[in-house]
């Protein structure tokens, strides 16, 4: 496993990214995280969390200008790198294992 894992809303965060196209603006990720999960997403914390996965090498990101946009503001665009992908299937593997087998007991369970 890898030493830099990836929280929970960083891996919502990074598939918010790929279902948009591979890459996109907070705005529209929140709008999405929202309809996805049910529940309010702040736009805040998305950047935040956008901010520390470019630190960590799995998105990058550019600025477009206000012309281009249409909206007078400018824009920064994030995109999923390759090594996100890695890190993303890795994620998902180690929560299968820890859910392997206990999909009956949790039925049981009444859960």
């Amino acid at each position: 496993m890898s030493r830099r894992s990836l929280g929970e809303f960083e891996q919502q965060v990074l598939l918010t990214v790929l279902r948009m196209g591979g890459e996109a603006y907070s705005v529209p990720m929140v709008l999405h995280m929202e309809e996805r999960s049910g529940r309010e997403v702040s736009q805040a914390a998305v950047y935040i969390a956008l901010r520390r996965l470019e630190e960590k090498g799995l998105v990058s990101s550019r600025m477009e200008d206000p012309e281009s946009t249409g909206t007078g503001r400018e824009r920064r665009y994030f995109r999923v790198e390759p090594s996100a992908l890695a890190e993303l299937r890795e994620a998902r593997r180690t929560m299968e294992r820890f859910w392997d087998g206990l999909e009956d007991m949790v039925e049981d369970w009444g859960g």
